[in-house]
């Protein structure tokens, strides 16, 4: 295999990794907000031990994020603006490590509630804040990457015509194989 061949190949697997990076973080926000919908007021209680926002703004994303959970998740999951889905993904997590890194700096003792659950910490339980910044950060990556190599395949992005072509290999931009001098595909 020659060099060519392995960037070629490199190239292919650019859509495959995206698509796996839409699956993950897709699934980790429906997930997480589903378990949180059922019960909006436990949402609250975690959003408000944070003591970052004040109360009425608390509540409001307390109700808020689980729904907003959702949307960004199923968007994600079935490749529908996609970019626009990736960012707002990346920024919701960037969001969850500030706050959790806020927490642990200022001494709370909270679970982070990122699924369910959340608020004060019962008597001998630890907080586990350094695990839950290193897994949030590893979602702003997966969004990061998503929002550099969007829409991955089977996404609805590319039949709706909401892809563009700079994101298609030059394999698929061609249809021949070839690719054309000069360009890089995703």
């Amino acid at each position: 295999m020659n060099a060519s061949d392995a960037s070629r190949n490199a190239r292919s697997a650019v859509p495959w990794v995206t698509t796996a990076a839409r699956l993950v973080l897709g699934g980790v926000l429906i997930v997480a907000g589903g378990l949180k919908i059922g019960n909006p007021s436990e949402s609250v209680v975690a959003v408000r031990a944070y003591e970052l926002l004040p109360d009425s703004v608390a509540t409001t994303v307390g109700y808020g994020l689980p729904i907003a959970e959702i949307v960004i998740g199923v968007l994600l999951v079935i490749g529908l603006m996609t970019r626009v889905a990736a960012v707002v993904a990346a920024l919701l997590m960037l969001a969850f490590v500030f706050g959790i890194a806020w927490a642990w700096a200022n001494g709370l003792r909270i679970d982070c509630g990122c699924f369910g659950g959340g608020g004060e910490l019962g008597a001998g339980q630890e907080p586990t804040y350094l695990v839950d910044i290193l897994r949030d950060f590893g979602f702003v990556l997966l969004g990061a990457w998503i929002v550099r190599f969007p829409p991955g395949r089977f996404a609805l992005d590319r039949p709706l015509g909401l892809a563009g072509t700079d994101h298609l290999t030059t394999e698929e931009e061609n249809g021949d194989g070839q690719g054309r001098p000069g360009e890089v595909g995703a």
